[in-house]
């Protein structure tokens, strides 16, 4: 009788535990998808106000210009991210991992830039959800950094056609 109720037991900690895996996966997968969504909406964003504002031509003018683009983008970058973080800090307050809103927002903060300073934790019943929001902040930084990084190849581009056609026509 109490080889049965054994068994029993253990596949209810077995389905329990693919319960909690199958939950974690679903909300994890909706983070990313929402959070990527955000994240392209806001690059696209980007683009159509440097588009609209002409800022190739502008930072033709000057380096004062094409600092204040690459500045706006920069800012535009970290909002972002401000916003990606806050959407994990609000799931995770709601599914109180944490009792505050503050140490939800802090560790999401801290899980989403792989600091990880391990001075908040969850249990078990989360922890692959974190680290999933972990590998996505790291995708979504680096996205950003290659948007970064190109724009900033594309002024210094247009900065030293801008210095070259200036040499030419002394």
């Amino acid at each position: 009788m109490g080889a049965p109720l054994a068994r029993a037991g253990a596949c209810l900690t077995h389905n329990r535990v693919r319960g909690m895996l199958a939950e974690n996966l679903m909300l994890a997968t909706a983070m990313v998808v929402l959070t990527s969504l955000i994240h392209l909406m806001g690059l696209t964003a980007l683009i159509w106000m440097m588009r609209s504002t002409k800022a190739t031509d502008q930072a033709r003018v000057s380096v004062l210009r094409s600092s204040a683009i690459i500045l706006m983008v920069v800012l535009g970058i970290f909002a972002a991210h401000t916003v990606e973080v806050w959407l994990y800090a609000l799931l995770y307050f709601e599914l109180e991992l944490f009792s505050t809103f503050e140490a939800c927002l802090y560790f999401s903060t801290s899980v989403f830039t792989t600091v990880g300073f391990g001075d908040l934790v969850v249990g078990p019943r989360w922890r692959l959800l974190t680290a999933i929001e972990s590998a996505n902040g790291f995708l979504l930084l680096g996205w950003s950094t290659a948007f970064l990084i190109s724009l900033t190849g594309r002024m210094r581009a247009l900065e030293h056609s801008w210095l070259e056609g200036s040499e030419g026509q002394d």
